[in-house]
């Protein structure tokens, strides 16, 4: 046999950490992981604090506890239930399509990138897909991927950090407005021509999808977008809950 590979202690320890986090539920307290861990406390929270800048933890308001985070999330979701997924929302997919007569995106968060899972064509209009469009994009500029900017714990800032200040500054100001408004415009801004509104889908708190139309200038004008938007909203809580835990 040959010699036992030479193993990284921080790798080891954070790969610990996160195996601990699960095994507790999904969520445990500082003194709690280090305890299992059998590691001291201050390394064990700057274990997690880079954890959590990265996205593979995070921590919810009002509670101490470290959770996974989405960016971990996402990696078991790559693996698994993006069928699952694409299932529960395809009658409100159907539904918000007939009401707005414009096409209909289904996108979830994939790292640092916006992953289309389901697309319905507005009528008589081309697949997009076909047509050359791109079934993962990065975040910013779109409005799906304001809608995870703004509202996946711990996104926004990681994406950021690599960003030019000027760049982080505007995109700061559009993921607070999306926040405050609860969904995302897109006014010929990512394409040109194109209109678009976004909301996020959510479940258990977490936002897991996000909902996105879009259509010409002329047939989606900013008044009818907001509009959509609401009724889009509306529509999504109408999605029963997982029965999996």
């Amino acid at each position: 046999m040959g010699a036992p590979p030479k193993l990284i202690q921080s790798i080891e320890r954070s790969a610990a950490i996160l195996e601990i986090i699960a095994q507790e539920g999904g969520g445990a307290r500082l003194q709690q992981i280090a305890a299992i861990a059998g590691i001291g406390k201050t390394t064990a929270h700057n274990i997690l604090q880079t954890l959590a800048h990265l996205g593979y933890v995070q921590r919810r308001p009002g509670d101490v506890r470290y959770h996974l985070g989405g960016r971990i999330l996402n990696l078991a979701r790559i693996a698994g239930d993006d069928n699952t997924l694409r299932r529960r929302l395809r009658p409100v997919l159907e539904t918000i399509a007939h009401k707005s007569n414009a096409t209909v995106w289904l996108a979830v968060p994939s790292g640092d990138e916006a992953t289309y899972l389901d697309i319905l064509p507005a009528p008589g209009q081309p697949d997009p897909v076909s047509s050359g469009v791109q079934q993962r994009e990065k975040l910013e500029g779109s409005a799906v991927g304001l809608i995870f900017l703004a509202f996946v714990p711990g996104l926004g800032k990681r994406v950021l950090t690599t960003r030019t200040p000027q760049t982080n500054d505007d995109i700061l100001a559009r993921i607070e407005t999306v926040r405050t408004r609860g969904y995302a415009l897109d006014l010929g801004g990512y394409r040109s021509g194109t209109h678009g509104v976004a909301i996020p889908w959510r479940e258990k708190g977490e936002v897991r999808a996000s909902i996105c139309l879009t259509g010409t200038e002329n047939h989606l004008p900013r008044a009818r977008l907001v509009r959509l938007a609401w009724m889009m909203m509306k529509e999504v809580e109408t999605v029963p809950f997982s029965n999996v835990e």
